[in-house]
């Protein structure tokens, strides 16, 4: 199954974001090397949001990912939502 984590992200996100950004990326590689992330990435003009799409076989793993993100312990990103995605074409 696929689920997608949308994160809404602080006014001052661009300029917050550096302090963290190499534990936050880090942490994203290390869940796509486990093969529970796909893809990820901010969205732009604005900057506003994020949106990360994972598999596996419940939400609790996006929920943890969440949960455990440097950019959401420390409020860069302002809150979050993880929706099932039902994928008709493209999945494997």
């Amino acid at each position: 199954m696929y689920y997608i984590l949308f994160y809404t992200t602080a006014d001052d996100y661009l300029e917050r974001r550096g302090e963290f950004r190499d534990e936050h990326l880090a942490y994203a590689q290390a869940a796509h090397a486990r093969g529970e992330l796909l893809l990820a990435g901010a969205m732009a003009d604005p900057a506003d949001s994020a949106v990360l799409i994972f598999k596996a076989d419940s939400p609790a793993v996006a929920e943890d990912f969440a949960r455990n993100d440097v950019y959401v312990r420390n409020g860069i990103v302002t809150a979050w939502q993880v929706r099932p995605w039902t994928v008709v074409i493209g999945a494997e």
